[in-house]
């Protein structure tokens, strides 16, 4: 099979026996080329327990394994014919033999029953399997749970409570000279986080200097035997010489500090400079302060120069000094925290995930059973494959390498050949926050590289550039934005090469929206934070939804599609969740478009909890009336400002509650009895159980989805997880939970990559992975650098510093503060490229607020200088409705309006009104009763002599003949009646068997009658119904005979009596009753007609019409017997 140059690369990248290195471009098909390389090594004989394959997230090992899996089961039912295309299309031999082809076939079979499923996972999942596997060599429980956020913080909050509570804690104490106002917890975290890196031997090594002085003398070594004489002179010079005085107020402070710390402050600015490239340097020849004055007095000029320099000196001598000294109390700290940390998460079986690495990486290096558990993990792995490598942390690097030393350790027993593929990209590495470093991708392809040298294998380099995903014009593009000067610190890229030469492609830069400076003319009464109309985010919010709501109602032809633009096809993409963020969204819910709302939920920042919340928080201190405010405000309750308004003024010193209840309790009662149940609730249910009372039996959550829409069910969903969660974890109660809850944060992720038919905004990190016809960049402002809250700083060359505020710091940090804005700016870039290659057919580029002076300043200023200095392809001008002039790229674009609209998004439908509608409370509702068991007489009186067990007996015989006989053909019907009067039913003589059969055959052969026995009748019909003249109970019965027309209803109700009534006046009370409870019961499912009742004498063959007065006057009477 012949392949292109693009295919080629991906088939050459998959070679199942080579160990290879890939970088590949956004849309290139890594995961693809990933997929195929499995399948490979499966038809290469590869049992599955021998592929490990890591990838960074669990939705991508879950999409991995799907499509591998689809992939072998078309497999499974393919002809020989089509197998050997889809081979063939792999790189394999098209004329595999009958036994290759039966084998491909297995695959699917194999794969599904491999013990433990196949090794598609995160290397957080792979560590947690490792040491659940090895629990005894690991240390660890068997049956460890994994530290959430929320008990960590608790756990690490209780650790320094019992450390402080104790007497002799000098740790504690020089901790506490350097916190200075520091949240705990923040710190607490970062030296469980950073704890590799909490090593004070660099750190001595680093101030060494410092240690061969005694800060105790700096201050004396700064002044000298005769510095205050010096400084004293100097003063008095100032004030007799010099106009301006003031500098002496400074050099009093320095004459009287009686610390080096003191006297530095105070000579800040005075005889050092406080900022700039000179910072904290000496200042020569800077007192006196005027020319003149020390033209005058040029030994006290050298003199206080000489003072200056020292203090220069000396300040960064005191500033490593206050440095190392830090560095000593945090770890001293951290040495005795960390220990009871480790221990008690060891008590309690916890661990969380960066003791998985950690730990599993101990397990592969350290422990004494190391060897033990690579042989068994050695006869485990004979083929390694690492998806996204650019975001794996230096740690997780370290686990795959102990995972692959045998690899490369020569003759290590094996026969098989193993393999390693490692595909990456640099370019879309944007987890640094999460310790992903992009330059260990670099250093770990040239260790491996190497270490595959030494035992005579080669590791294979390949890229792959061509794009599979991305038109022409965005992909040109890209190239040229990060081919500019601010792209200089990007990694060097091959140029990026579109697969589908002809897909039609465009990119538009609409206007930037520039922050218009005017006065405040906000009326006093409006909320401090009502946006201001001009607010340059809120124009580009509009316009963006404007514009997204009009070219979806325009039917316009996505091109080269077919098909009309859809909602799914629009991705929305911005940095972070900042206000633009929450402007669109509300913009296109306000246009009613379908969107699928935030791509992440901080659960307890979201609406709907925080009123769920509330009304929590009011139960549990009903004198709390600001939570019952924000309660009744809320769609739970459902109160309007001016309700709210009349409640809450004007009441004294009663609490809102109070007020409520006294003076509003017939206006709102409803509202009172929400709020009563759920209170007098609290001390009798569990947190669960008040949250699922609010949502379901009060319809809370009805109302909330009403007015916050469906996304909302997410957090609410979420909210009752956690309550769960907390009765799992403590003992509950309602304070206990609401200080549970409030202790930590609780995120969810929405899966963004399927959303039926909707609008998808989400930042550029949330769409990794994704693709979309027409993405937007709306957030392409200068965006203030992050500020960095981290209070420990690892240092390359090892070791750490604690940070110090900004005019105590040492040069490390200063250094290191540098390199982090540089790297920092490096990834903003790299961000930039990940949200440019999500687009496949349309870039729409905007930005609002401030672009920045230069190129380099903004995302916006960097593709507008991209496209103005394009060589690719004609940049055009264009007038766009709503949006103005904007820059325009194209290429085969057409815009018409699609034929065909038929669209085929997942249709919206809307739930019926019973699915919105509470349940009724079930209740022990009486039985079912028969008509038969209403009271009155069935028989008229005066039948002297007769058997009444032969009469109910003869009465059961006539129904069932009447029913079967009526579809029998003449001939066959003594037969029939033969085989039906059996067991119960059977006569007791030839005389009863002749007489039952001639009444019978006497009524169904009467041409009168014939019309009830007509095809279409139906037959012992049975019915169930409400009788509202029984008070509503439900009545079970047959009716013997039902005939249904267009225009009418008629019940037939066969009756065997040997007396028979002349009128129907005269017919017995129980059995009028009878009828009338079946007339009762059709009416409701016939209302539109009449329905007419009457009673068929079989004795006679009289058919006797009983009118409905009669039969509804003795209903109304009956009782159940």
């Amino acid at each position: 099979m012949k392949f292109n140059n693009a295919t080629l690369a991906q088939v050459r990248a998959a070679q199942p026996d080579l160990s290879t290195w890939v970088r590949a471009n956004a849309g290139s098909g890594k995961t693809r080329v990933l997929i195929d390389r499995v399948a490979r090594l499966l038809l290469h004989g590869t049992i599955p327990q021998k592929i490990l394959c890591l990838t960074y997230t669990k939705a991508a090992a879950s999409e991995m394994q799907n499509r591998l899996f689809e992939r072998l089961g078309e497999w499974a039912m393919m002809p020989d014919r089509k197998l050997r295309e889809a081979l063939a299309e792999l790189g394999e031999d098209y004329h595999r033999s009958s036994d290759d082809l039966r084998n491909a076939r297995r695959l699917f079979a194999n794969a599904l029953e491999t013990p433990g499923g196949l090794k598609i996972q995160t290397i957080h999942s792979f560590c947690d399997k490792l040491l659940r596997r090895f629990p005894l060599e690991a240390g660890v429980s068997p049956q460890f749970e994994i530290l959430e956020g929320r008990q960590a913080k608790v756990l690490r909050a209780e650790i320094l409570e019992e450390m402080a509570s104790e007497r002799n804690q000098p740790t504690i104490d020089q901790l506490a000279r350097f916190m200075s106002g520091l949240e705990p917890d923040e710190l607490l975290s970062e030296i469980a986080s950073k704890r590799d890196a909490l090593d004070i031997a660099p750190v001595n090594t680093l101030f060494h200097a410092v240690t061969r002085k005694n800060p105790d003398t700096f201050l004396d070594y700064i002044l000298g035997p005769n510095g205050r004489d010096i400084l004293q002179k100097t003063v008095k010079v100032i004030q007799t010489e010099q106009s301006n005085i003031k500098p002496a107020d400074a050099i009093f402070k320095m004459i009287n500090a009686q610390t080096a710390d003191a006297y530095l402050k105070a000579a800040l600015g005075s005889l050092m400079f406080k900022s700039g490239a000179k910072a904290f340097s000496a200042k020569i020849d800077a007192l006196p302060t005027q020319a003149h004055v020390r033209k005058n007095h040029p030994l006290l000029v050298k003199a206080v120069n000489g003072i200056a320099e020292r203090s220069a000196e000396a300040y960064w001598l005191h500033v490593n000094h206050l440095a190392l000294e830090r560095a000593k109390a945090l770890v001293a700290f951290s040495d005795a925290f960390l220990a009871r940390y480790d221990q008690r998460k060891l008590d309690t079986g916890r661990l969380d995930y960066d003791d998985l690495i950690v730990r599993a990486g101990a397990l592969l290096s350290h422990s004494r059973s190391a060897q033990w558990v690579l042989y068994k993990l050695d006869g485990g792995i004979d083929h390694l494959l690492m998806d996204e490598a650019q975001d794996t942390s230096p740690s997780q690097w370290k686990v795959v390498k102990l995972l692959t030393d045998e690899f490369t350790a020569g003759d290590s027993g094996h026969n098989t050949k193993r393999t390693l593929f490692i595909v990456g990209d640099e370019k879309q590495s944007i987890y640094s926050f999460q310790g992903a470093d992009p330059a260990q991708f670099e250093v770990m392809q040239k260790r491996f590289s190497d270490r595959l040298a030494a035992v005579d294998q080669k590791l294979e380099k390949r890229d792959l550039a061509f794009s599979f995903r991305s038109a022409n014009p965005i992909l040109q593009l890209v190239d040229k934005v990060f081919d500019s000067e601010a792209g200089a610190a990007f990694h060097k890229q091959s140029l990026h090469r579109p697969f589908f030469t002809d897909l039609p492609g465009r990119v538009d830069l609409w206007p930037f929206e520039e922050k218009i400076k005017t006065e405040d003319d906000t009326p006093w009464f409006k909320p401090v934070d009502t946006p201001e109309p001009d607010n340059p985010q809120i124009i580009l919010a509009c316009k963006v939804a404007n514009w997204v709501e009009n070219l979806l109602a325009s039917g316009r032809e996505l091109p080269g599609k077919g098909r009309a633009i859809r909602p799914s096809d629009f991705l929305i993409l911005v940095q972070g969740r900042r206000p633009i963020f929450h402007n669109i969204i509300r913009e296109l819910k306000t246009r009613g478009l379908p969107i699928a709302g935030a791509d992440r939920l901080n659960v307890g920042q979201e609406l709907a909890v925080r009123d769920v919340l509330s009304l929590l928080k009011f139960a549990d201190l009903p004198e709390d009336d600001l939570s019952l405010a924000e309660a009744l405000r809320s769609p739970l309750l459902g109160f309007s400002e001016d309700d709210l308004f009349r409640v809450a003024h004007g009441r004294g010193n009663k609490t809102i509650w109070q007020n409520l209840r006294d003076n509003f309790a017939q206006q709102y009662s409803k509202q009172i009895e929400i709020l009563l149940s759920i209170s007098n609730s609290v001390d009798f249910l569990r947190p669960f159980e008040l949250i699922e009372r609010i949502l379901t039996r009060f319809g809370g959550r009805q109302k909330i989805l009403s007015r916050l829409g469906l996304e909302a069910e997410d957090a609410i969903n979420e909210l009752l997880s956690q309550a769960m969660r907390y009765e799992q974890l403590e003992a509950p109660s309602l304070p206990g939970f609401l200080n549970w809850f409030a202790a930590g944060e609780v995120e969810i992720k929405r899966e963004m990559s399927a959303t039926a038919g909707q609008i998808r905004v989400m930042t550029v990190h949330g769409s990794k992975g994704l693709e979309a016809p027409i993405v937007i960049l709306p957030d392409t402002e200068v965006r203030a650098g992050k500020r960095d809250t981290s209070q420990i700083m690892p240092l390359n060359e090892g070791g750490f510093l604690w940070k110090s505020s900004k005019d105590m710091a040492p040069v490390a940090q200063i250094e290191g503060t540098t390199t982090a804005k540089e790297l920092s700016k490096q990834e903003q870039m790299r961000l930039l490229y990940v949200a440019l290659t999500r687009a496949e057919q349309w870039l729409i580029v905007a930005g609002a607020g401030n672009s920045g002076k230069d190129a380099s300043s903004s995302w916006y200023n960097l593709v507008e200088d991209a496209m103005q200095k394009s060589d690719f392809l004609p940049t055009e001008h264009t007038e766009i409705p709503g949006i103005g002039k904007c820059l325009t790229i194209s290429h085969n674009w057409s815009e018409k309006k699609c034929q065909a609209r038929l669209s085929s998004e997942t249709p919206q439908t809307s739930l019926p009104n019973w699915a919105a509608r509470t349940a009724p409370v079930i209740t022990n509702s009486p039985a079912p009763f028969s008509p038969s068991s209403l009271d009155g007489a069935k028989i008229i009186l005066g039948g002297n002599g007769v058997d009444q067990n032969a009469a109910m007996r003869k009465g059961r015989q006539v129904h069932i003949l009447l029913e079967h006989l009526a579809t029998s053909a003449p001939a066959q019907r003594r037969d029939k009646a033969l085989q039906l009067l059996v067991g119960d039913f059977a006569p007791k003589n030839k005389t009863e068997f002749e007489a039952v059969l001639s009444e019978t055959m006497d009524v169904l052969n009467d041409p009168a009658l014939t019309y009830l026995f007509a095809p279409g009748t139906l037959a012992e019909v049975e019915i169930s119904a409400s009788i509202p003249e029984m008070g509503g109970r439900i009545m079970h019965g047959v009716i013997d005979r039902l005939v249904v027309t267009p225009d009418q209803v008629f019940i037939v109700d066969f009756k065997t009596n040997f007396l028979v009534p002349d009128t129907p006046d005269q017919t017995p009370i129980g059995i009028l009753r009878q009828l009338g409870a079946y007339r009762s019961a059709v009416v409701q499912m016939y209302p539109d007609r009449p329905v007419r009742a009457a009673i068929l004498w079989t004795a006679t063959r009289q058919l006797m019409a009983i009118d409905q007065k009669i039969t509804m006057q003795a209903l109304q009477t009956a009782t159940i017997s």
